[in-house]
């Protein structure tokens, strides 16, 4: 009777893990075949794209920033270069993105005949917004 008993475990629990393993892989082969929400090639792709943004809107600071008139805005205020370049590469995405936007638009309010007094006072305003966040961030 003992005998009787383990057999009718044993095929019992073998049944069990056959109906398991059999149901489990369908559920398995399914997740492996959906497509994730985000490929990794779109993720890399936006990194990449992040990544040359910010370096694009760094590049417009510190060409304002480099130029004639902002050199003379940063004796002005008595700020070495060396300090403003090290902030403009600490701050957050954000506010390199506004102040790039500041800094193009003072370009092109220069270029298109702009005074150059105004522009060393966008300057001066761009170089204080910098050294400040950067020193609260």
């Amino acid at each position: 009777m003992k005998m009787r008993g383990d057999r009718w475990k044993w095929t019992l629990g073998t049944a069990l893990l056959v109906s398991a393993a059999l149901t489990g892989v369908p559920t398995r082969m399914q997740a492996q075949e959906k497509q994730h929400v985000v490929s990794l090639d779109d993720l890399n792709k936006d990194a990449a794209q992040r990544a040359e943004t910010r370096r694009a809107d760094e590049a417009s600071v510190r060409e304002l920033v480099s130029s004639e008139a902002g050199q003379t805005a940063l004796q002005a205020v008595k700020v070495d270069y060396q300090k403003v370049d090290k902030a403009i590469g600490q701050l957050s995405d954000a506010d390199l993105a506004k102040i790039a936007a500041r800094s193009r638009q003072a370009e092109s309010d220069f270029a298109a005949g702009g005074f150059k007094s105004t522009l060393i006072i966008v300057i001066i305003l761009i170089v204080v917004l910098i050294v400040v966040l950067s020193l609260v961030f």
